[in-house]
């Protein structure tokens, strides 16, 4: 066999493994019920440790604890390697040998992810290189002639924040199961940030309960507003839930939590609604001891609001459509 370089040495990024990775990866090969599982194991963690590290040098926040692969149900039942980023989803971290020319992407990480990055690891485990960066994949074998550089990952991040700052989110394609990345379920950001809890099951992102003997369907997603040192270092969560009602309308609950060890929201926390005008609709907040503030209203198809989070001189504003 022959083994074509495609020029990756022009932009691959060499990186040791460090002994902690090794532990780690060696830990969780050894749950796995077979040898082949535990290889796979061990090197898909690898990979993801081995990215974790450069990003953390490039200074972009990841979350491990958030992660599937770092659920032991998902690595025992599913071939997935992926690195949580708060505010943009899962790249995909996939780990190949030094002699191939191809790298597997299974079909279960073909869906929510923001990107592949390709990690070749040695056969000693004590180095590897970033070989590369793809947005998608649509095959099970993906040719490493076809990977950017790593750097090219960064700018495509740069680009995702951009885009969902540029366009409001759409509401009315959560309740198809379509989700914008940075919107994720409320257990896999709960478990994010108590990583006790993160062995639980990740919850439905659409459920139905008994209200007055009729039955509704709820879908709910949720994501981090952070403010830094002002909260500790400790971001709140924003949890919007929808319910569809008649004649096009839709029932709108949102609700403020503290995360991590906080127990009760920063007292004069504000949680406000603002109609297309910028209008203030609806608004809440936080006192000494209230551990979440909510909002409820309804809106009809296609109506645009805005909602707000402030906290002293700081504020972060999301734009809906319904």
């Amino acid at each position: 066999m022959t083994y074509t370089t495609y020029n990756l040495d022009n932009f691959s990024v060499p990186l040791p493994i460090a002994q902690a990775a090794r532990t780690t990866a060696q830990k969780f090969a050894n749950q796995q019920p077979t040898p082949e599982k535990a290889a796979q194991v061990r090197l898909n963690t690898l990979a993801v440790l081995v990215v974790n590290d450069y990003l953390q040098m490039m200074d972009i926040e990841t979350n491990l604890s958030a992660s599937d692969s770092w659920n032991p149900v998902m690595r025992l039942f599913a071939d997935i390697a992926d690195l949580a980023i708060p505010g943009f989803g899962s790249l995909e971290c996939r780990p190949v040998g030094v002699l191939e020319n191809t790298c597997a992407v299974p079909p279960e990480t073909w869906e929510e992810r923001i990107g592949y990055i390709v990690v070749q690891i040695d056969e000693s485990l004590l180095e590897a290189k970033l070989l590369g960066f793809v947005d998608s994949v649509d095959t099970e074998e993906l040719s490493l002639s076809k990977l950017k550089s790593p750097e090219a990952f960064i700018e495509h991040l740069a680009k995702l924040k951009l885009s969902s700052a540029s366009k409001p989110v759409n509401l009315s394609q959560w309740f198809a199961g379509i989700f914008e990345s940075s919107w994720q379920t409320v257990e896999a950001l709960w478990n994010s940030q108590e990583p006790e809890l993160a062995y639980g099951f990740r919850g439905p992102e659409t459920f139905e309960q008994e209200t007055s003997h009729r039955t509704e369907t709820i879908t709910r997603r949720a994501k981090l507003m952070d403010f830094g040192i002002q909260i500790a270092d400790k971001p709140l969560m924003l949890i919007v839930e929808l319910c569809p009602q008649a004649n096009e309308k839709t029932h709108i609950r949102l609700q403020l939590h503290p995360t991590g060890k906080l127990n009760f929201l920063p007292p004069g926390v504000q949680l406000t609604v603002l109609d297309d005008s910028g209008a203030v609709f609806l608004e809440a907040q936080a006192r000494s001891a209230d551990n979440y503030i909510q909002l409820q209203f309804r809106g009809v198809t296609k109506e645009i609001f805005s909602v707000r989070v402030a906290f002293n001189d700081i504020s972060i504003t999301e734009q809906f459509v319904i």
